[in-house]
């Protein structure tokens, strides 16, 4: 497994190739390459470039860096994937000069390349999507030469879930259905149930007030973030495997098979019901004291409103007083049950994801927790990869008295998919009882009023 991390060189480029060039920590310079420049000279070769290029970019350099596990490569292997990395994410665009360091515990790679590109002449753009490429390339060369990668059932499993990586006020607002991403979710579903094509798809997701942007992924933002939303790319670390380009084709194609996909964040969309009436206290309302019109409309509002009140309980099975009171207790306690049946379950998920995170800890320190325990006395070691051997052994602590532990990676995934879906069910249900709830309670709020103005009369 190697890890990378990027940089920029801002000044002092010279020392910084001084660095990485040490005979030292190169097994006396044969852990060096180039491509377009001369290592000796590459800070000036670099500098020319720019010149040549009329760039006013104030960074210099970039510093690529590739750490291999403690033992399991060769120097010579590791200098030859240094090299495949370069020629993958720079494309032969940017000067470099990459090194091999063999002096500490583990080989690393350094790569210098010029920011300056000397074919089309623009700075090299640094952010997490190009970092993302540099992480994927790396994981693929250690994939295709032996080495260790990160777990691939850890890798869906995160993408898959990603709730739990939200900020407080997402989720916060993710729970409330007010989240941004929400929202676009709810929109897209109810876009491909209302359409039969793709491009029907696209217009209605317009109808409902949405910029598209077309690339390699589709991308949406509300006419209402106009000034200052972001477009939203519909892919499956930032909305859900289920609202990817393809994906979001295969469901308006296969409109039968809309009930069979799960969307792993259930929506907590508001119920769309009519808020009942409401009875006017004809006691203590000082609008019907003043007005004696105000006062025959409210009677006659109350009388009409209790009319209702009586033909929807009546639908409900309801034909009494007391069978209200009865309902209403019995709907308040099978929603309490639902919702103790939902924190049970959320609790096992939590417990399950953190057992998938402790899993991927170990899995990835393993090898060099092995050489740690092999040479425990070796101080310089331990003080290298102190980060590392602490995860492994707070990952083992924490996973000794679980019920779990005994499980893979992925059969803890599925586990936690099948919590997901009954916690999805149990939500809808939740919901269901909450809307019956605030119905009954308005029924027998309205109920107890009318019969206490009636007794006035």
């Amino acid at each position: 497994m190697a890890v990378t991390k990027i940089h920029p060189i801002k000044k002092t480029l010279y020392l910084a190739l001084d660095y990485i060039m040490n005979e030292d920590k190169t097994d006396e310079k044969i852990l060096i390459s180039s491509f377009g420049c001369n290592p000796k000279t590459a800070h000036l070769e670099f500098e020319q470039t720019k010149k040549e290029c009329n760039s006013k970019a104030k960074i210099l350099a970039r510093h690529l860096i590739q750490a291999f596990a403690p033992g399991e490569t060769t120097p010579e292997q590791a200098h030859q994937i240094g090299l495949e990395l370069c020629e993958r994410v720079l494309q032969g665009k940017y000067e470099y000069v990459l090194t091999t360091h063999i002096d500490k515990g583990h080989l690393h790679n350094h790569i210098l390349f010029n920011n300056v590109s000397f074919e089309t002449g623009k700075a090299y753009q640094s952010n997490k999507r190009s970092y993302h490429q540099i992480r994927t390339v790396s994981d693929d060369l250690c994939r295709e030469n032996g080495l260790s990668v990160i777990d691939e059932n850890y890798k869906r499993f995160k993408n898959r879930y990603s709730t739990n990586g939200k900020s407080y006020m997402e989720y916060t607002e993710f729970k409330r259905g007010t989240s941004w991403k929400n929202k676009l979710q709810i929109a897209i579903d109810k876009a491909v149930l209302k359409s039969k094509t793709y491009e029907e798809f696209l217009k209605t997701m317009e109808d409902f007030g949405y910029e598209i942007k077309i690339g390699k992924y589709l991308s949406f933002r509300h006419k209402d973030k106009r000034d200052k939303g972001r477009f939203t790319r519909a892919k499956a670390s930032t909305l859900g495997e289920d609202y990817t380009k393809e994906r979001i084709k295969e469901r308006i194609e296969n409109p039968n098979k809309q009930n069979i996909y799960v969307n792993q964040e259930y929506h907590y969309e508001k119920h769309s019901y009519k808020k009942p009436d409401t009875i006017v206290d004809m006691k203590n309302n000082e609008k019907v004291k003043s007005s004696k019109g105000y006062e025959v409309w409210a009677g006659k509002h109350n009388m009409k409103t209790m009319a209702s009140a009586l033909n929807e309980m009546r639908k409900l099975g309801i034909n009494s007083y007391e069978e209200l009171d009865l309902k209403l207790k019995k709907v308040a306690s099978d929603r309490q049950q639902l919702l103790d049946h939902i924190k049970q379950i959320e609790k096992e998920m939590k417990s399950i994801y953190s057992i998938i995170e402790n899993k991927n800890t170990i899995s990835k320190n393993q090898l060099i927790y092995d050489m740690y325990m092999k040479d425990k006395e070796n101080k310089a070691f331990y003080e290298e990869y102190k980060p590392q051997i602490i995860a492994y052994e707070t990952a083992m602590k924490s996973l000794k008295n679980s019920k779990y532990q005994s499980l893979n990676i992925q059969d803890l995934s599925d586990k936690y998919m099948i919590l997901e879906q009954e916690k999805t069910t149990l939500m809808r249900e939740y919901s269901s009882q909450n809307s019956m709830l605030h119905k009954l309670g308005q029924a027998k709020k309205n109920t107890d009023l009318y019969l206490d103005n009636s007794l006035e009369k």
